[in-house]
């Protein structure tokens, strides 16, 4: 894609300057009815509406994983919050989709830069807030963060409506704001999934309406304070904190929503589908994933060993993990042993520290959780091979790497999402083989392969039913790509144009002279 180079680039400076200088201004008028101190920075524990802080007569603790101490308490919001913002939202969209895609992108190219500017705060509060790896969180996430406003405003400017002629009516199709999006963001990553919704959200011109996982809800709040120094409009963007079953069941039954974008389970995703059932709401959903890991004879084991150890990033909590390890049956005991001998050169501990690999679980409910799938899966008859507890040397939330093998296809522990540091190791004997126990779970929302046999990898990238298949590589993402999941990992797919086309009304113009 070519650089996009609007007439007012020249002048970005003085542009940006005038936007900061009337933000700053709406700053001195923004009453905070108090802040909470984290990692050395104020943070508003309100909600964001209408460019206003919003108290609510509940609170909520937030509680850091790390040593579970008291971080804040979270304004609880409800109904009420939610009608203020949706309203905040409506009363700003006509304005916004009519500044058009160069106009909303001086916004949206403000908030990038602010957002790189405070990457080292905003990596900071976050891993005190989700128990994330604070290395990875400050050169990774933040980037990512910062360059989802950056992309989707570019791409916004670049787009161009498909014409075409046939005989003698002119067509022409357009991307039109549909109005306010619901974004639902989990905790995992929060601050970069929720810019990966609120940056496509508004470069279409959509307002919208933010609410944050309860378990991680600090960085949404610093987004308010970007978005208000980069000028973003009052009500653009709204940032409603509380319970799912709470702010988030009265966000998604909103009768003036135009659009639901949702990431986390397949059970939440379910109540999302029935509640925005009610007024045909759209939604877009990127759930669950029991991702298959898939190792043939002919791999180039040390590059497949080193990613395979790598499922364990954040402590397991991570959708696309390839939690199912499938190794050929050929080198399937080099494979074991390599393995173990590799998580046990991982280290667990405080994600502050940067010789940390994993961290710990985001809570005790969540401990819990995983704690269940390791006791049902040993009660399966399932071989757990190592870790299967919390570490007697940290304890609180850090829990083992754990691994179990001799597992059946059937099994809990194969079929459903852990979402932990616990992966299960099966052998195949052939391709066929593979594809079959890869594709032998309710999931399809990625799939990793490695193989050298250039046939075999085009083979498999259309046999794996998965949204996205990497082969010899993880990880790899661009924002012009497609995102989402096949069967019951989600709805619709995010990237690209595929976000602009969920977030207008396409529309079709056909014309005669």
């Amino acid at each position: 894609m070519e650089p996009f180079s609007p007439p007012w680039v020249g002048q970005w400076d003085t542009v940006r300057h005038d936007m900061l200088g009337r933000a700053a201004r709406r700053r001195e008028r923004l009453e905070v009815s108090a802040t909470a101190v984290v990692a050395g920075v104020e943070v508003s524990p309100d909600h964001f509406i209408g460019g206003e802080r919003v108290s609510s007569a509940a609170t909520f603790p937030d509680i850091s994983p790390i040593d579970e101490s008291h971080l804040a308490d979270i304004a609880r919001g409800g109904a009420a919050e939610i009608d203020q913002a949706v309203a905040a939202a409506q009363d700003a969209f006509p304005a916004w989709a009519a500044l058009g895609p160069e106009g909303r992108a001086k916004h949206l190219f403000a908030i990038a830069d602010l957002i790189l500017e405070r990457q080292d705060m905003l990596a900071e509060v976050e891993t005190l807030d989700n128990g994330s790896l604070l290395e990875a969180s400050r050169l990774r996430l933040m980037k990512r963060a910062s360059a989802n406003f950056r992309f989707f405003a570019q791409l916004s400017l670049d787009l161009e409506g498909r014409r075409w002629e046939v005989d003698g009516t002119r067509y022409a199709v357009r991307r039109d704001p549909s109005g306010v999006a619901a974004l639902i963001a989990p905790w995992n990553a929060p601050f970069m999934l929720e810019t990966w919704k609120c940056g496509p959200a508004l470069a279409a011109g959509c307002t919208a309406v933010l609410k944050p996982a309860e378990w991680s809800p600090l960085t949404a709040s610093l987004l308010g304070e970007i978005v208000t120094e980069a000028g973003l409009p009052p009500g653009v963007l709204n940032v409603v904190q509380g319970i799912g079953e709470e702010a988030g069941a009265a966000l998604v039954a909103h009768p003036g929503l135009a659009r639901i974008s949702f990431t986390g389970s397949v059970e939440t995703a379910r109540s999302i589908a029935r509640a925005a059932a009610a007024s045909l709401t759209p939604v877009s959903f990127e759930l669950g994933g029991k991702s298959p890991f898939l190792v043939f004879a002919d791999a180039d084991l040390d590059r497949a060993l080193e990613t395979a150890t790598y499922q364990y990033d954040n402590a397991g909590q991570v959708c696309l993990a390839g939690t199912r390890l499938l190794v050929e049956q050929a080198i399937a005991d080099e494979f074991t042993e390599r393995f173990l001998a590799g998580v046990a050169e991982r280290r667990l501990g405080d994600p502050r520290d940067p010789d940390t690999d994993i961290g710990p679980l985001i809570t005790r409910e969540h401990l819990a959780r995983v704690e269940g799938f390791v006791e049902r899966a040993q009660a399966d008859g399932a071989e757990l091979v190592f870790g299967g507890r919390i570490s007697p040397e940290l304890g609180g939330l850090y829990y083992e790497p754990t691994l179990f093998t001799n597992v059946r296809q059937e099994m809990e522990i194969v079929q459903k999402e852990v979402f932990g540091p616990v992966l299960t190791l099966q052998t195949f004997a052939d391709e066929d083989e593979a594809v079959a126990l890869a594709n032998g779970t309710e999931y399809g929302l990625a799939a990793t392969v490695f193989t050298r046999d250039d046939a075999r990898a085009d083979r498999l990238g259309e046999r794996l039913v998965a949204g996205t298949t990497w082969i010899n590589c993880f990880y790899a993402r661009d924002l012009g790509a497609p995102f989402g999941g096949a069967k019951r990992s989600g709805i619709g797919r995010e990237g690209g144009e595929w976000s602009f086309d969920f977030y207008a009304d396409v529309k079709t113009v056909a014309r005669r002279d």
